[in-house]
C-alpha cells in the first residue's frame, strides 16, 4: 500500500510538472524535455558506462542548434534519418542474443541520437503551422499513458503468454495487445473532439506510437539487463529513472514525427 501511494504521488507530481510546462508556454515546454534528457542521458551513461562529460556538452549544443536556429526543414529530416538509423540499430541490438556492449564512439552517438535525438523531436512535436499545439502534444502524452496503464492492467489480469522473457519477464503479448486496444480507442476519442488530425490519423499514429513505444521500452531493459540493474536511476521515488520514465516516448518521437510530416503531405 505504501508503494503504491509512493508511485501514485510520484506520478502526480510528474504529471503536474509536465502539464504546467505545455500550458504555460513553449518554450517552458522546451527547457522541461532539455532538462530531462540531460536527466536521461545522466542514467545511460552509467548504465553503459560512458565516462566524461561530451556526450553533455554534444546533446545540449545539438538541442539549442535545433531548436533556435535550424529552421530547415532539410537539416531536421537529416537529423531525424540520423535519429531513426540509430533507432535500428538498436532494434538489432534488442533482438541480438548477444550482450555485447558498444565500444566508446557508439555509446557517444547512440546516447547522443537515442535521447538526445529523440527530446528534440519531442519538442518540435508540438509546432504545427508555426503554431505551439499544446492538444496535439497532450495527446501523444495521453496515448502512452492509455497503452502504459492497460497493458500492465491487462497483464496484470489476464496476461500469460510471455512477451519477450529474455529481456522483461513481466511483459505478456495479452498486456500488450490490451494496451494497443486501448489506445486506440483513446485515439479515436480525441480525433472526435481534437480536429488537428483526423480520427483515422489519430490511430495511425497511435499504432506507431504504441509499437515504436513499446520497442523503446523493451531496448531500455536490454540496456539495464545488461548492466545488472533494476532501475536506470533513482530519481521518481517509486518509478526508477527518469530514463524508465520516458524510454517510450525518447524513442517514439522520431516515428510520430515522421508520421505526423507525411500526414501533412499527404493533405
Amino acid at each position: 500500500m505504501k508503494e503504491i501511494l509512493r508511485r501514485s504521488l510520484t506520478g502526480g507530481v510528474y504529471i503536474v510538472l509536465l502539464l504546467s510546462a505545455v500550458f504555460l508556454s513553449s518554450d517552458a515546454f522546451d527547457f522541461l524535455f532539455m532538462t530531462f534528457g540531460l536527466a536521461c542521458l545522466y542514467e545511460y551513461k552509467r548504465l553503459v558506462q560512458l565516462k566524461g562529460y561530451y556526450l553533455f556538452a554534444a546533446y545540449l549544443l545539438l538541442w539549442w542548434a535545433y531548436i533556435y536556429l535550424v529552421h530547415d526543414q532539410l537539416l531536421i529530416n537529416i537529423l531525424m534519418v540520423i535519429t531513426i538509423i540509430v533507432d535500428i540499430v538498436l532494434l538489432f541490438y534488442l533482438f541480438s542474443n548477444k550482450k555485447r556492449m558498444f565500444n566508446t564512439l557508439q555509446k557517444f552517438l547512440i546516447g547522443l541520437f537515442y535521447i538526445g535525438g529523440g527530446c528534440i523531436f519531442l519538442t518540435m512535436i508540438p509546432y504545427k503551422n508555426d503554431a505551439f499545439a499544446k492538444l496535439l502534444i497532450m495527446g501523444i502524452f495521453i496515448l502512452i499513458w492509455v497503452n502504459d496503464s492497460f497493458a500492465y492492467l491487462v497483464g496484470k489480469s489476464i496476461g500469460r503468454t510471455k512477451l519477450f522473457p529474455a529481456v522483461s519477464p513481466k511483459k505478456t503479448v495479452e498486456g500488450t495487445l490490451g494496451g494497443f486496444i486501448f489506445a486506440l480507442g483513446a485515439a479515436y476519442i480525441m480525433g472526435t473532439q481534437e480536429q488537428i488530425i483526423s480520427p483515422l490519423q489519430w490511430m495511425i499514429l497511435a499504432t506507431v506510437i504504441v509499437i515504436s513505444g513499446s520497442l523503446g521500452d523493451l531496448i531500455e531493459s536490454k540496456f539495464k539487463r545488461t548492466a545488472g540493474v533494476k532501475d536506470s536511476g533513482a530519481i521518481l521515488p517509486g518509478h526508477g529513472g527518469m530514463l524508465d520514465r520516458l524510454d517510450s516516448l525518447v524513442f517514439a518521437a522520431p516515428f510520430a514525427y515522421l508520421t505526423l510530416n507525411i500526414f501533412t503531405y499527404v493533405s
